[in-house]
C-alpha cells in the first residue's frame, strides 16, 4: 500500500492540527548530511515524512526523524542522533534507523536490507540483545503502513 498509505497518514496529520507538533520540514541538504552520516539512503514515504513534517508527535505517539544537523548532541525524536548512539553504545547493526520507542525494551527501525519497492520494511529490535538472537520481526511493510497504523490509533 505505501504511499496510498502514507498520503492517507498525511492527510490525517495534517487534518488534526491541534493533535500535531512537528519540528518542521527538513531541508534536502539537511537530509543528505544525515544520509551520509548513517551511510543509508531515505527514499519513498519516510523521505516525504522527514520533508514535510522533519520529527515529532502526533498525540502521544512520537515519530522519530531529523531535528538539526548536530547529529551528537539532540535527544528524541531525533533518529539520527538515537540510531548514531545506539550504533556506539549499543548492538544496533548499521542496516537499521529507529523511528519509534515502544516505550519498553523493544524500538522499531526502517531495516534497509529489506526492502520492497523502493520502501524499508519496519522491524523490531531489541537493544542489548545478542544480534543472533534478534528476530527483526516485521512490523510493517514500510513506513507509510506504520505511520497510517499509529495515526488511526491515536485518533
Amino acid at each position: 500500500m505505501s504511499m496510498e498509505a502514507y498520503n492517507q497518514a498525511k492527510k490525517i496529520i495534517l487534518s488534526n492540527a491541534e493533535l500535531s507538533d512537528f519540528v518542521g520540514p527538513r531541508s534536502r541538504e539537511l537530509i543528505i548530511q544525515a544520509e551520509e552520516k548513517l551511510g543509508l539512503k531515505f527514499t519513498g514515504s519516510y523521505l516525504d515524512f522527514l520533508l514535510s513534517f522533519g520529527a515529532g508527535n502526533f498525540g502521544s505517539q512520537e515519530i522519530f526523524g531529523i531535528i538539526s544537523s548536530d547529529f551528537e548532541n539532540s535527544s528524541v525524536p531525533d533518529a539520527i542522533w538515537y540510531t548514531l548512539t545506539e550504533r556506539r553504545e549499543g548492538n544496533l547493526p548499521s542496516n537499521l534507523l529507529i523511528i519509534y520507542d515502544t516505550g519498553s525494551d523493544e524500538v522499531f527501525c526502517l531495516d534497509f536490507n529489506k526492502i520492497d519497492n523502493n520502501e524499508p520494511k519496519v522491524v523490531s529490535f531489541f537493544p542489548g540483545v545478542d544480534l543472533d538472537k534478534q528476530k527483526y520481526e516485521i512490523i510493517a511493510n514500510d513506513f507509510g503502513d506504520f505511520l497510517l497504523d499509529l495515526v488511526k490509533r491515536e485518533l
